[in-house]
């Protein structure tokens, strides 16, 4: 560290380097700083990591293992050449000090007071882990020559019985031995992989974009494709084959209305003209023919060739007779002719006329008159 900050450091005019070799002595001071203010007392500040969880006798909180404090070193015996170290460090939750030890027999740290550990150990020899030889077995071994032969021959039992786990393990590492073909096969794999979802990436977007859907689409599933197969949604006849037959059926309905009772298609008219409530006098009601076209509200429309000319020959000439007496009748009386239609007192001819054809070719020109029925040109 101490070369690390020697670059571009500032030397005073006085600095002689044969008396004070370096800066250091220079100022009185020591190279790691703060951190050697104790250094008198055979204490360095250091960074100490936990090695393992504890829990603190001040606050009771859990401290995990890794978390790091500034911690006092100072050395406090030795395990044969091996030097002991304590550590003292403030917890960071409260006030209370934590003092730990390193314990070379046992490759750990023991906590000397402020603590206590969180027990996560387990035995080695249970654990068929690689035991440290304790320090009398190897004496003993070095001094005692029937002991190393009982050790030797456990130990030799114990190597027989791990030859088929040896075995199998070397045979697992021999597949991974070429690195080369390894390396080519997990490449193709992957490429291969790295396809399938580009084409599965592709038909997701196709999807999406006819189906006009903003949402991610999941992977498919065996139980997804197994309910879509259950759930089948057709129509049994095709948009085609449903228009045909509309048309068909159009086409061959009949033009006019189906036939209906008279008297109930009577009633209807009725409805219609707005007589259905109305009182008829009772000689109208006996006699059908005196029913006039005011009863019924109907009037009758210009024609532009006149009412003759609808009528046959035999038929035009007897309404001519009838219309010319009545002109003559009414030129005698000095009334003056009127060539407006048939006035609202007309009586209708009676069924079995010789006018009823005449008649029937004269209702295309009647139109209903839906003024008020009551006026002055009904007839009682």
């Amino acid at each position: 560290m101490g070369e690390r900050k020697g670059v571009n450091k500032y030397y005073p005019p006085d600095f002689d380097p044969a008396k004070h070799v370096s800066l250091n002595k220079y100022r009185n001071s020591h190279p790691l700083r703060e951190r050697a203010r104790k250094l008198s007392q055979g204490i360095l500040i250091i960074r100490f990591e936990m090695p393992y969880n504890i829990w603190c006798d001040g606050c009771k909180n859990h401290i995990g293992m890794g978390v790091r404090y500034n911690a006092e070193k100072k050395k406090v015996g030795n395990y044969y050449t091996t030097p002991i170290y304590r550590f003292r460090m403030k917890c960071h939750l409260c006030v209370n000090y934590i003092e730990m030890q390193t314990d070379p027999a046992n490759c750990d740290y023991v906590i000397v007071s402020g603590a206590q550990r969180k027990e996560e150990r387990w035995d080695m020899q249970d654990n068929e882990q690689i035991l440290t030889t304790e320090h009398e077995e190897k004496k003993q071994l070095e001094t005692d020559a029937m002991y190393r032969l009982e050790h030797g021959a456990m130990d030799q039992s114990k190597l027989q019985r791990a030859i088929p786990t040896l075995s199998n393990i070397q045979e697992a590492q021999s597949a991974w031995k070429d690195d080369f073909a390894i390396n080519s096969m997990l490449r193709r794999k992957f490429r291969e992989e790295k396809k399938i979802l580009q084409e599965e990436e592709e038909k997701d977007l196709a999807l999406q974009t006819k189906a006009n859907l903003s949402i991610p689409l999941v992977q498919e599933t065996e139980e997804d494709r197994r309910l879509a197969a259950l759930l089948k949604y057709h129509s049994l006849d095709s948009y085609e084959d449903k228009q045909k037959l509309k048309r068909t059926e159009i086409s061959g309905r009949s033009w006019f209305p189906p036939a209906q009772a008279a008297g109930g298609k009577a009633t209807d008219t009725l409805k219609k003209l707005g007589l259905a409530g109305k009182v008829m006098s009772p000689k109208a009601l006996a006699g059908g023919s005196h029913i006039t076209i005011s009863h019924l509200g109907i009037v009758r429309r210009k024609s532009r060739e006149g009412p003759e000319s609808l009528c046959s020959p035999g038929e035009s000439t007897e309404h001519g007779a009838r219309t010319g007496g009545q002109s003559r009748h009414s030129a005698a009386h000095g009334t003056p002719q009127q060539s407006s239609p048939v006035a609202s007192g007309d009586v209708l001819p009676a069924a079995g006329t010789s006018s009823t054809s005449c008649s029937a070719r004269l209702s295309s020109s009647l139109v209903a008159d839906y003024s008020n029925s009551s006026s002055d040109s009904e007839v009682d």
